[in-house]
C-alpha cells in the first residue's frame, strides 16, 4: 500500500526509538510479550533488535529507519534466524507501521 505524502513524511522523520516504542506499545495491547537488550555493548553483534512472543508465534523484529541499511553482522544472523522453522524474521521499518503491516503482523 503507498503512501500519502505526510505519510512518507512521518516516516522519514520516526527514529528508530520512536518505531521500537510504538511496535512495543502495539505488542503489549495486543498480549505479546517482548524482549529488547537495552545495552549491547558487550553482546554479539546482529541480533534483532526485538523479540516477541505469543500464542505459539516468535518473531524477531530488526527496526531500522527509513533509509536505515542492515549491517553485514545484522545480515548474517537474520538469515540464521530464518532458517529457525517455526521464527518470523522481519525487517521493519516505520512505512511498515504507518501502512498497516505491522499491525496485520500483530493481530
Amino acid at each position: 500500500m503507498a503512501l500519502t505524502p505526510a505519510q512518507e513524511a512521518l516516516a522519514k522523520a520516526m527514529s528508530e526509538d520512536e518505531l521500537q516504542g510504538t511496535v512495543r506499545d502495539m505488542g503489549k495491547l495486543r498480549r505479546w510479550y517482548a524482549y529488547h537488550t537495552y545495552n549491547s555493548r558487550k553482546s554479539e553483534p546482529g541480533f534483532p533488535d526485538l523479540v516477541m512472543v505469543r500464542d505459539g508465534r516468535l518473531l524477531f523484529l530488526e527496526l531500522k529507519r527509513q533509509n536505515g541499511k542492515v549491517s553485514p553482522a545484522q545480515a548474517d544472523v537474520l538469515r540464521k534466524l530464518q532458517q529457525v522453522p517455526c521464527a518470523e524474521v522481519h525487517i521493519v521499518r516505520p512505512s511498515d507501521l504507518l501502512c498497516g503491516a505491522v499491525l496485520a503482523l500483530l493481530t
